[in-house]
């Protein structure tokens, strides 16, 4: 009998990682034998964290996690799945919007590729209101993200963003 691994695709422009984002991480490595988190460099979005500012955040967070890597990726989400070997892709789902916004997203990921299925995880209810763009907003504005972020993100944006100048 052939050795199967299951390889999940945790997707996610992660600007910041928020601890949402750790909370699905940690979930979906249980689940899977492997985790490629993919980190997105999306140019329709201004970034808080470059790209390599993100991957190194998430390897960090996930340096003790057996089966996880991160890689950063442009371009079609299905071409990373199929270059990494994966065959599922993992989505977080916060509220029935995020599953109006996702579903045709899955669908079409996989009409272009078939080997890729879309899970999607509830989020926890204490995350619920946890958004990238929600803790950019307060970062830029000094408010406190504390409890919305992990800690090392905490101090890398306390300094990116010059909170201990003011």
């Amino acid at each position: 009998m052939g050795e199967f691994m299951a390889t999940a695709v945790f997707p996610g422009s992660f600007d910041p990682v928020t601890t949402g984002h750790m909370d699905l991480i940690e979930r979906a490595a249980a689940i899977f034998d492997r985790l490629v988190i993919g980190v997105l460099a999306n140019s329709s979005k201004t970034p808080l964290c470059t790209v390599e500012e993100r991957v190194q955040l998430l390897k960090e967070l996930t340096k003790d996690m057996p089966g996880t890597e991160v890689l950063s990726f442009d371009g079609l989400l299905v071409d990373f799945v199929d270059s990494t070997g994966a065959d599922t892709i993992v989505r977080g789902i916060r509220s029935p919007a995020d599953f109006e916004y996702e579903l045709p997203l899955a669908q079409a990921n996989y009409k272009l590729n078939c080997k890729a299925d879309t899970l999607f995880l509830a989020t926890k209810p204490e995350y619920s209101y946890i958004s990238s763009s929600a803790v950019k907003e307060l970062a830029r504005y000094k408010g406190d993200i504390k409890g919305f972020v992990p800690g090392s993100v905490y101090q890398f944006l306390m300094q990116k963003c010059n909170y201990l100048d003011s």
